[in-house]
């Protein structure tokens, strides 16, 4: 087993030095797959990759010990987690456009900037509940893909399949989500 492996089975038995000790070998990677899901997204984009690596950490190591199968099962949780941050990110940018969270200004000492918002993760997100309902294995792929910025060989060896699954997967998902992402405009 992995000092990786090890570790998370140390934290799936409550013990918290674990996560302590296995924060640094993993933060690297971490790192890498939100680099690499940061730099998918479009200008404007307020949320860091270290930032994001830091939420996270904080919400696969919050609440009760999860239970890690292997170093690919924790990756995978990872890869969703950022998933959801970059969703929660969008939305929220999206309902400050809208009027949410209205402030009173001063327009003698206002300074305007304008930033453009990211709408299209809402409706890929949007489009990937949908495929999960028809098609989970496709939907994972395109997660780990999107989201977390794996490469088809990192895929397969973390679904346990063929590289080769992997990239009719992927054909299939990028031509299903299109066409839905295109009925929703």
């Amino acid at each position: 087993m992995s000092e990786i492996t090890l570790l998370l089975d140390a934290m799936s038995r409550g013990e918290r030095r674990a996560s302590d000790e296995l924060l640094p070998l993993v933060y690297d990677e971490l790192r890498r797959l939100a680099a690499a899901r940061m730099a998918q997204a479009a200008g404007g984009q307020t949320l860091q990759p270290t930032a994001l690596v830091h939420e996270a950490w904080l919400r696969l190591n919050k609440g009760d010990p999860q239970k890690w199968q292997n170093s690919a099962h924790f990756f995978n949780a990872a890869a969703e987690a950022m998933r959801h941050i970059v969703i929660e990110n969008a939305r929220r940018k999206s309902r400050l456009k809208h009027g949410g969270d209205q402030v009173r200004l001063d327009i003698e000492t206002l300074e305007i900037a304008e930033v453009p918002l990211d709408d299209s993760v809402l409706m890929i997100d949007d489009a990937l509940e949908r495929l999960k309902a028809e098609s989970p294995e496709r939907a994972r792929v395109v997660v780990l893909k999107f989201f977390g910025g794996l490469t088809n060989r990192e895929v397969a060896e973390t679904l346990g399949v063929t590289e080769r699954t992997v990239e009719r997967q992927w054909a299939y998902a990028k031509v299903w989500l299109c066409e839905k992402i295109r009925e929703q405009a």
